[in-house]
């Protein structure tokens, strides 16, 4: 008897509750679908100061049209660029917080929102893995804060979220010129790494760049036509003479004195088989003339 007058207790709260709530939902369905754009402002900031994001940007949609240029339309765009932003969608954020900042350009809230507008673009940017391109726009939006609010207490933030940015284009350039070297593109791999290095003099891995642009430009060399060696396995001896005036006490000095002397090995070899090659052309040439030397004798001798 006990169980089931709990039972029946239990359902009847559930039945409240979904009442409650169907009828919640029900009176919110109808204020979006109405007419009492007043009532939808009103509204609208209840539920955005109650967190509610979503009810809230749901009739802010109705509104930011209707209400441009009136008198609560810049507490309603700023709330509407902060919905999206806790909602999480920021690439309508930072959207929607450049464009108060360009209406409102002398409001209060106008340095924020331009802020906010960099930031959202920051956290739209990608891993170092792939395209940087929205990470250069990021720099870009970024600096602009800087450059237009040069006083601002925001402006050590955004110097921290620029070199953020400007970390994770450095490992990309890292990561790219080591890709060429491990796909065998030796060439590319020397002027990336070189290209890096130059792009980011302050690199964290500028040791290992300018030992592997020694490794690089070594097997450039050594995989060039006979021809083209020699220079190429010169330009290895002098990486390495750069790399080692640079980092005497280098992790990688051992590796890369052994590409230096396979440089100056291969410099001695190719020498003597250009040598070589050129001994044997002379040589042919030589035999070929005293032919047509000893052909043209006989034909003088067979002449009447």
């Amino acid at each position: 008897m006990f169980k089931n007058c709990y039972l029946f207790k239990l359902f009847t709260l559930l039945l409240i509750l979904s009442i409650s709530f169907f009828g919640c939902k029900s009176k919110f369905e109808k204020l979006k679908a109405s007419n009492d754009y007043q009532k939808k402002y009103q509204e609208g900031i209840k539920y955005y100061n109650h967190k509610d994001y979503s009810r809230a940007l749901a009739l802010f949609d109705d509104l930011v049209q209707r209400y441009r240029g009136r008198e609560e339309a810049e507490v309603l765009f700023y709330d509407y660029a902060f919905a999206n932003y806790y909602l999480k969608d920021y690439t309508s954020a930072g959207y929607h917080f450049k464009n108060f900042a360009d209406t409102y350009p002398n409001s209060s809230r106008s340095e924020e929102c331009r802020y906010m507008s960099a930031y959202c673009s920051y956290l739209e940017s990608p891993n170092s893995t792939l395209d940087q391109t929205n990470t250069l726009l990021s720099i870009d939006k970024l600096q602009l804060f800087i450059n237009l609010y040069p006083k601002s207490t925001r402006v050590a933030e955004a110097s921290k979220l620029i070199q953020s940015l400007r970390d994770r284009l450095e490992v990309k350039s890292y990561a790219n010129a080591k890709l060429y070297l491990t796909i065998g593109d030796y060439k590319s791999a020397v002027i990336a790494f070189r290209n890096s290095m130059r792009d980011f003099p302050d690199t964290k891995y500028a040791e290992e760049m300018e030992f592997l642009t020694v490794q690089a430009q070594y097997m450039y060399a050594k995989n060039s036509l006979e021809t083209k060696q020699e220079e190429r396995f010169g330009e290895g001896v002098t990486a390495y003479n750069e790399f080692i005036e640079k980092y005497p006490s280098s992790q990688y000095a051992k590796q890369a004195e052994a590409y230096k002397r396979q440089c100056e090995t291969g410099i001695q070899n190719v020498k003597k088989y250009l040598a070589n090659i050129d001994n044997e052309q002379k040589a042919y040439k030589k035999q070929v003339d005293q032919e047509k030397s000893k052909q043209a004798q006989a034909t003088d001798i067979k002449t009447p």
